[in-house]
Order: structure tokens, then C-alpha cells, then sequence
């Protein structure tokens, strides 16, 4: 199986966002997804930033199924194996670690790992892979680096993120060769410690309806068919 053609990535092409959620408390991270989802977004990478993420992580997946739920900054094997144990569905990397993605290959486990150079990215090529985090992309030089990169490597595509605002995120989701961007502007973590749900899906929801409005100028004015949640690629044939 290739990892990266499956409903996780048929996800990232459908939605193109990311969120990027940092969870203090884990009895948050079901209201979180729940948010989510209700402005439009099944998809989340849950950062392995703080001591309840794990938790967190388990809860999403028992109360919130539908949720596409994978973990970020996974620096290690050991890492990977608790993420896998705990029920990510996708692995997110700043870095590129060898040994992270080969356990996940052998598992079938989706993993994006991090690149910033171009030897960074011919590494990860070899794996096999060929959608990758581009990270941090504004300290990179933003959408002219990403311009620079589409030369050498036509066939690869990015998730980048590190960064991005509300005001911000539209104009690399038109270059050619990135594929969902991430980032924490819908779902910062003083509005979840707050438990400022409603504010969370408010912000989804505003970014939703720009992405959708984003594809129909590209297709032309023509109607964007977006499923409302996951449910829909995880039953397509």
C-alpha cells in the first residue's frame, strides 16, 4: 500500500487545511474535534507538545470516531509507536528521521515528514514519499521558495505550515505544488484552554467557506462539492 494515497490523504486534497491543535488538558480534546467538525473541518493533527496529548488523542478517537485524527511533532520511533498505539491515524514530523518514517512504511501508518532543504527533500524522495511538510515556510522565504522548489521537484508536494494567519493562508493554497496547509490560527491553544468552542468553530467555519470559494475561482466559477464530514471518503470505493 502506498501510505500516502489513502483516505487521510484523499482528506488533505478534500479540505486543505490542517488544523494544528495543542491540548493541555484531555478532557478538552473531544470538544475540540466536535468543533471542529462543526465548522466543516474532520481533520486534526494533535502535537505532541504536551504531557495530555496521548490522552487527548485516545479520547478524540473514542467519542469523536469520525474525526481524522493524526499526531504531530513525533520526533522519534518511540513516539511513533505510542501515536500508533493511541490511534493516529497520520504522523507529522518537523524533521525528516529515517527511522521515524521506515517504522511507519512497515506499519502502513500515513507519515509526513518535515523537510527545509533541498538535500532534505532527495532524502526523503528515496523513502518513496513524496508529500512532505515544508516547515517553517515563512522563515523559509514563503511562496518564492515554494516557486524555487516546483523547478527540481515537479512531482512533489507539500504541506506547509509554521506561520500562517487567517490573512495568510488563501495565497499558498493557489501555488501549484502544495496540497493542505497547517496551522493553529482556528484552534490557538489560550482559545481551547478557555474552552471558547463556539469561537473555534466559528473560525473553521470563516476559513471553510474561503477554501470553497478559493476552488471555484480555480475550477472557474464551477460548483466545489464538499462532503460535510469524513464519512464520505472513509466509504469511498
Amino acid at each position: 500500500m502506498n501510505v500516502q494515497e489513502t483516505s487521510v490523504a484523499e482528506a488533505l486534497r478534500r479540505w486543505r487545511i490542517i488544523p494544528v491543535i495543542v491540548i493541555e488538558d484531555p478532557k478538552n480534546g473531544p470538544n475540540v474535534a466536535a468543533a471542529l467538525m462543526a465548522g466543516g473541518l474532520p481533520i486534526a493533527e494533535i502535537t505532541l507538545r504536551t504531557k495530555g496529548a496521548l490522552e487527548a488523542l485516545k479520547r478524540i478517537k473514542g467519542e469523536q470516531p469520525e474525526m481524522f485524527a493524526g499526531c504531530g511533532t513525533v520526533l522519534n520511533v518511540a513516539q511513533a509507536k505510542e501515536v500508533k498505539a493511541a490511534g493516529a491515524e497520520f504522523v507529522i514530523s518537523p524533521g525528516f528521521n529515517r527511522a521515524v518514517v521506515d517504522y511507519c512504511l512497515e506499519q502502513e501508518l500515513p507519515v509526513f515528514p518535515g523537510v527545509a532543504t533541498a538535500s532534505e527533500i532527495e532524502a526523503v524522495l528515496e523513502t518513496g514519499l513524496s508529500l512532505m511538510k515544508l516547515w517553517p515556510i515563512e522563515t523559509l522565504g514563503g511562496i518564492p521558495f515554494l516557486e524555487l522548489l516546483a523547478g527540481p521537484f515537479g512531482g512533489v508536494q507539500f504541506n506547509p505550515s509554521g506561520g500562517f494567519t487567517s490573512a495568510t493562508f488563501e495565497r499558498y493554497l493557489a501555488a501549484k505544488n502544495v496540497t493542505a496547509v497547517g496551522g493553529s490560527w482556528m484552534a490557538p491553544s489560550d482559545w481551547i484552554n478557555g474552552r471558547q468552542f463556539d469561537r473555534i468553530t466559528e473560525a473553521v467555519r470563516q476559513t471553510t467557506t474561503r477554501v470553497t470559494a478559493l476552488a471555484q475561482r480555480a475550477n472557474g466559477g464551477g460548483n466545489f462539492a464538499r462532503p460535510f464530514g469524513a464519512r464520505e471518503i472513509r466509504l469511498s470505493p
